[in-house]
C-alpha cells in the first residue's frame, strides 16, 4: 500500500510540474482547472485553451509527436507549440468535442 501511494504522489507531482511548463508564464486565472494553453500554427501563432483529457486521443498525441520531431522540449512562445494550421486544429478539436 505505501509503494502505491507513494506511485502516486510521484505523478501528482509530476503532472504539477508538466502543468507549470505547459502554461509558461501565463496567469493560471486564463486557464481554468482541467485545461492546458495551446499555441497553434505554422508562423502566426493562436492561442487555444483545451480539456487535459484531449492528451488521451490518439490524433491528439500524433500532433504532439509532430511538435516534438519540430520544437523538442523548447516551446518558445512558453506553452506548448503545435506546429499546424489552425484550421486543421480546430477541425481535430471539434472532432474531440463531440466524442
Amino acid at each position: 500500500m505505501a509503494i502505491r501511494m507513494s506511485s502516486m504522489v510521484s505523478q501528482v507531482k509530476q503532472i504539477r510540474k508538466l502543468k507549470k511548463q505547459l502554461v509558461g508564464a501565463e496567469n493560471s486565472v486564463d486557464v481554468p482547472k482541467g485545461h492546458l494553453a495551446i499555441y497553434v500554427g505554422e508562423a502566426e501563432k493562436k492561442r487555444f485553451v483545451v480539456p487535459v483529457s484531449f492528451l488521451n486521443h490518439p490524433s491528439f498525441q500524433d500532433l504532439l509527436r509532430q511538435a516534438e520531431e519540430e520544437f523538442g522540449f523548447n516551446h518558445p512562445m512558453g506553452g506548448l507549440t503545435i506546429p499546424c494550421q489552425v484550421s486543421a486544429f480546430i477541425d481535430l478539436t471539434s472532432r474531440l468535442n463531440v466524442l
